[in-house]
This record gives C-alpha cells, structure tokens and sequence, in this order.
C-alpha cells in the first residue's frame, strides 16, 4: 500500500508536516524512508517487519549491511541502500553535535583555525563563522568560491544564514591566493557594507579576515569598521 492509499489523518508525511517530526514513531519514520510498500504488505507493515528484524537479529538498524536488510521480504537493494544512508546521516548528525563547539576568543583563535584551512587554496574562498551568544561556532558555511582571484561576498548570502540560524553574531573570511593578505579596495567597501547590515539586523560582525601566505589580518584591528 503506497502513501496515496492511505487515510489523510494516518499518512505519515502528513503527520510530519503538521504535527512534527517528533510525534513519528520509528516504524513512521522508516516508512517516510521506504516510500512504498508491497502487493502483499503496506509500506507501514514493511517498516515495522524491517525493524523487529534489525532489533531481533542485528541488534538496531546501525548495524546492519545491505545484504541483512535484503533478507526481509520487500526489501530490495535501493530500499536497503536508503535505510543504510538515512542510517549514517543520523550517526554523522550525531558525531557533529557530540563534538565539543570551538570558541572564537581572539584573533589568535581565528587565524589557527583558517590558516590551514585556507592558505593553500588556489581560488579564492568566502567562508562564514555563525557564533552564539558565548562566542562558540555553531555551524560554518561557504558563501562563494571565486573563479581565480575574486569570490563575491554579498551581504544577502552571508546574513540568510545567520538569520535561519538565529546567530548571535558572524566572522567573515577569505583568502588571496597570492598570499598578500591586504585588503583590496572592494575588501573594505564589503566590509564596510556587512558592518552596517549587521547593525540593522542586530546580528554583529566581530571581524572580517583575510588569509595569505601563513598570516591572517584583521580587518577590525586595522580600523576599517567600527570597534564598538
């Protein structure tokens, strides 16, 4: 029985979008995960059937292979090769938050973090520092790779993160691959720009800095936005 067959009220999607992901069962949310079910078994039955074999033969879904999934009639490689993805995404999500958060403190702290991250690019890459309120990184993405020596740093793209995140405040970064860290004229205007965006948006831009060949500069300590 596929999901279309089945009750509004009892389809788990459903459930998920108006109720939350946590009102699903497990057997519910390996349903979402399957998709379908059998002629002989809907995919709820199929779920659960999958579940007490891992609980009864594998000892939970983290440890069981294809080939054991592949056992459990109406489960065939791709439905196997799913569980085992939506499995390790939950084990990586899990390793992620379990790691103590790093603290940006200092300049000193930033620039042991971006050295060997970024000195030895190529291409000029923007990344962004999302922190709490106690100054920990919460997540960092990549706003833009640059094609040779000029990536694009809107405040658009650094500030949407920063607000579905709820950041308390963000460190902008990037590198010049010639390994001269001063700022170039756009540099300063960027920052200058994400400085006052931030203020209207109540999200603080602690520092802008520049990675070149085994240094890191500061653009607030070298006053190009404002201190307070």
């Amino acid at each position: 029985m596929q999901f279309s067959r089945m009750k509004v009220e009892d389809r788990p999607q459903e459930r998920l979008l108006y109720r939350g992901p946590e009102e699903l069962g497990m057997q519910e949310l390996l349903a979402l995960v399957l998709r379908t079910g059998t002629r002989e078994k809907s995919v709820l039955q199929l779920a659960e059937e999958v579940l007490e074999f891992a609980g009864a033969e594998s000892g939970g879904l983290e440890n069981v292979c294809e080939a054991e999934l592949e056992q459990v009639g109406g489960i065939g490689r791709s439905k196997a090769c799913s569980i085992i993805a939506a499995v390790e995404i939950g084990r990586r999500l899990r390793y992620r938050t379990s790691q103590p958060k790093k603290s940006i403190l200092t300049r000193d702290d930033a620039e042991e973090l971006l050295l060997s991250r970024l000195r030895d690019e190529k291409r000029e890459h923007v990344i962004l520092f999302l922190l709490n309120s106690r100054l920990e990184i919460e997540s960092e993405h990549v706003i833009s790779i640059g094609e040779l020596q000029e990536a694009i740093i809107h405040p658009r793209e650094v500030f949407r993160p920063a607000i579905r995140r709820s950041a308390a405040s963000i460190i902008i970064a990037h590198n010049h691959p010639s390994g001269d860290p001063e700022p170039s004229h756009q540099d300063i205007l960027v920052t200058k720009r994400l400085d006052e965006a931030g203020s209207l948006l109540g999200i603080r831009l602690l520092d802008h800095l520049i990675v070149g060949d085994g240094v890191c500069l500061s653009m607030r300590e070298r006053g190009f936005f404002d201190r307070s």
